[in-house]
């Protein structure tokens, strides 16, 4: 790749708004990293794309963790039962992922994404849920959605947090807000599982993951105070969260097709 500034800049660049978006909706970054690898910084194999943005949304995810729980954001139980069980179904899931092609693989992340904008427009949780209010079945039902995710994060090669919230509203009816700080530790753990697998196979640019986390420290502070100030408006989180799922959908698939038709 390019080592000019401009194109270390737009590396950075690229990295301020995958940390921007973890710390705002808890799973933008991971759905933007895999599509800015390819599309913006010019990598040009989607599985060192997938690797690389695994390890960068990691990171990310895991210091954007710390803002939301200064901020009382995070449920620690439901957060541990979502990483460990969603670690197992990433290893799991990217596993798999790696023996698919890789734009066919781009293809249906693009599908699942916009299946993912319609179910959000029907889940913005309960406020009047406590952490102290759910129960051992509910914890349970969270585990298996977990480990439901964890498949389909590794599979895709993403954080998850963009399944792992709505899993979290779908399985004990948290506010939104509490999702999203919730969600970020299982979104740095999927990811690091997701890495670590791709990085024994050689699928990480560890210079370019630098760079991405770098940038994605200052985004992830400034979408961490965006997310505490919209969880005052009903549904503000809600509606980004699933518009922006929805046009990132709508572009991987363009471009996946596209590279498909090529191919044929």
């Amino acid at each position: 790749m390019d080592g000019s500034l401009p194109h270390l800049l737009l590396t950075i660049g690229s990295g301020s708004l995958i940390g921007f978006t973890l710390g705002l909706i808890g799973g933008g970054g991971s759905i933007l990293a895999t599509p800015l690898l390819l599309y913006a910084v010019g990598m040009r194999d989607v599985h060192m794309a997938i690797g690389t943005g695994a390890l960068a949304v990691s990171a990310n995810a895991y210091l954007n963790l710390i803002g939301h729980a200064i901020r009382g954001h995070v449920w620690w139980r439901c957060a541990w039962t979502f990483a460990i069980a969603g670690a197992i179904g990433a290893y799991l899931g990217s596993s798999l992922g790696k023996l698919i092609n890789g734009q066919s693989l781009l293809f249906m992340f693009g599908l699942l994404m916009m299946f993912v904008s319609f179910v959000m427009g029907r889940s913005d949780g309960h406020s009047d849920v406590t952490a102290q209010s759910l129960t051992i079945k509910t914890h349970r039902k969270t585990g298996m959605v977990a480990l439901c995710t964890g498949v389909g994060s590794g599979f895709f090669g993403i954080g998850g947090g963009f399944l792992i919230v709505p899993g979290l509203l779908l399985s004990t009816s948290m506010p939104l807000i509490n999702a999203v700080g919730t969600s970020l530790l299982a979104v740095g753990t999927f990811g690091l599982t997701t890495a670590a697998n791709y990085a024994v196979s050689g699928y990480v640019d560890w210079k370019t993951a630098g760079y991405f986390i770098a940038g994605g420290v200052g985004g992830g502070v400034v979408g961490t105070m965006s997310a505490s100030r919209l969880a005052c408006h009903k549904n503000a989180l809600a509606r980004i969260f699933r518009w922006v799922i929805f046009c990132v959908s709508l572009y991987v698939l363009w471009r996946s097709a596209s590279s498909l038709q090529s191919l044929s």
